[in-house]
């Protein structure tokens, strides 16, 4: 009788260890994600204001300013939840970064422009953003495959229904160009 109710008592542990650890990683998932939504908030900010700061210089390259400011309110619209929003804010935000990679390469181009410091400034921030927002990428794969993982392991299935788990979407490269190789020239012309 003893080691009987020795037996349901580890077993309603463990189910209530196995619910917590689940609910645990899907809200740190949830958490990541949401991570990744700040940074993005701080790219779409400095956007605006670094359009601004290049406008006057750059009037005939109207169509890359356009591209730039389209993709940024294309990023700032989309409003998914579910199992699809990782997918529809990472092409949005694909977008966006090809937009203003775009506009980096035609900064480049003038050096007057790229010597004013507001406009480096913007392009340091710019450039910090996103590295946070690659940051938060990734802790946000990282923990998301930890939640998986989890769910997918037995016995931890047998609980990941009652914790209402479902798989999380890992933030991918969707982009051919992101996933190309650059090339790198170091001789001196």
């Amino acid at each position: 009788m003893w080691v009987l109710l020795v037996v349901v008592v580890v077993a309603v542990l463990w189910v209530i260890g196995a619910y917590n650890g689940l609910i645990s990683l899907k809200n740190q998932t949830i958490n990541a994600f949401k991570q990744i939504d700040v940074q993005l908030k701080r790219r779409h900010d400095l956007i605006p204001n670094l359009v601004n700061s290049v406008k006057g210089a750059m009037d005939f390259e109207r169509s890359t300013l356009e591209a730039v400011i389209q993709a940024r309110n294309q990023a700032v619209k989309v409003n998914a939840s579910g199992p699809e929003a990782v997918k529809q804010i990472s092409q949005a935000e694909n977008a966006l970064s090809s937009a203003l990679s775009r506009l980096m390469v035609v900064v480049e181009r003038y050096p007057d422009l790229k010597a004013t410091g507001n406009v480096a400034q913007l392009q340091e921030e710019l450039t910090s953003t996103e590295n946070r927002i690659a940051f938060a990428r990734q802790l946000y794969n990282d923990t998301a495959t930890q939640y998986n993982t989890k769910q997918q392991q037995f016995p931890t299935t047998l609980v990941a229904g009652m914790a209402h788990a479902a798989p999380a979407d890992l933030w991918e490269i969707e982009d051919q160009a992101e996933r190309a190789v650059p090339q790198v020239d170091l001789s001196r012309r």
